[in-house]
């Protein structure tokens, strides 16, 4: 079973913990006309003081003169209200659930009303062995890390339709990511980039990059994953690629990976980030920025082939905390 919820970061990984522990699914929903994206949190937070359960909730949207506004959100309920089940998966935070194919919402509080169904297509996993059973690569292994990662879900379609405010908010069509944490607490400092709303509809791009404490000290660790043309690049700490910061700055993230086979350029723009609230140190309090329709420049070099691609998105994901 530990095994099992090691290569599977979809299902519920704390039904052992009893305390100093949180767990979010991250589920992301952008509309085909890309006016509209939101992004849902369930979780749990099992700190002591504040043992709870939540919904968060970021979403963004053009008005009629096309300018955005964004709503976010974090909607406590008491620890009792999470329900879950591996097998079918299956979460579940007072009215609102979570599962592989949909996700229904019910969430009413002052700034917003939402609710309705999603119905999610054939997610798209990243490739996996015994050394990199997840995305965190031999790092899956290792007990008591700070924060453990999970990419469930790299590129999928979105089919149903929410109400937002009393408005019908049309997702038919649209894509979908799915991801996930778990531990103790959000890394000190980090970098996180998502995007799957590039021209080429089949390309995915995720990177995160955090201080990683391990063994009384920390390194810089780094995880990129792109999937273009049913071919996916891995950079990763874990097998020895080489990472460059060119340039980082509240606005704007410039990024170089490298591997024997490909090098990848990204360049993440910010324009309007929401709060999220983020777990540190024992407490759900943390409050971080983040951008769900950032600008995102991708430019791979496959060394294989000796071609280039380039590809932009307008819908990404995107965090920069303590840089």
């Amino acid at each position: 079973m530990w095994l099992n919820k090691i290569k599977v970061p979809l299902l519920f990984q704390g039904d052992d913990k009893s305390g100093e522990y949180f767990e979010g699914w991250y589920y992301k929903q952008v509309s085909k006309d890309e006016k509209r994206v939101i992004s849902f949190i369930p979780g749990i937070s099992l700190f002591k003081n504040d043992v709870h359960s939540f919904v968060q909730y970021i979403f963004v949207s053009l008005d009629e003169n096309k300018k955005r506004v964004i709503k976010s959100g974090y909607v406590k309920y008491p620890i009792e209200a999470f329900k879950f089940s591996n097998s079918p998966f299956r979460v579940q935070v007072g009215d609102n659930t979570f599962e592989e194919s949909m996700v229904s919402i019910k969430i009413i509080d002052e700034n917003i009303n939402i609710q309705g169904t999603l119905n999610l297509g054939s997610f798209t996993p990243i490739k996996k062995s015994i050394l990199a059973p997840n995305i965190m690569g031999y790092f899956a292994y290792i007990p008591k890390m700070e924060c453990y990662h999970g990419i469930v879900s790299m590129n999928h379609e979105v089919n149903g339709t929410l109400m937002i405010n009393g408005e019908e908010t049309d997702f038919n069509n649209g894509k979908g990511y799915v991801e996930k944490d778990w531990g103790t607490s959000f890394p000190k400092k980090y970098m996180w980039i998502q995007c799957n709303n590039f021209k080429n509809k089949d390309t995915s791009v995720f990177c995160s990059i955090a201080d990683i404490p391990f063994m009384k000290k920390s390194f810089l660790g780094y995880i990129s994953n792109l999937v273009l043309d049913g071919k996916e690049y891995r950079f990763a700490t874990y097998n020895n690629s080489k990472l460059k910061i060119q340039s980082v700055t509240s606005e704007k993230i410039v990024i170089v990976l490298e591997n024997s086979k490909a090098k990848l350029k990204i360049e993440a723009n910010l324009k309007e980030p929401g709060e999220l609230i983020a777990p540190h140190q024992g407490s759900m309090q943390r409050k971080v920025k983040e951008e769900v329709s950032g600008e995102v420049k991708i430019y791979l070099y496959n060394k294989e082939h000796g071609t280039v691609y380039e590809d932009v998105c307008y819908m990404a994901g995107i965090e920069i905390v303590g840089f």
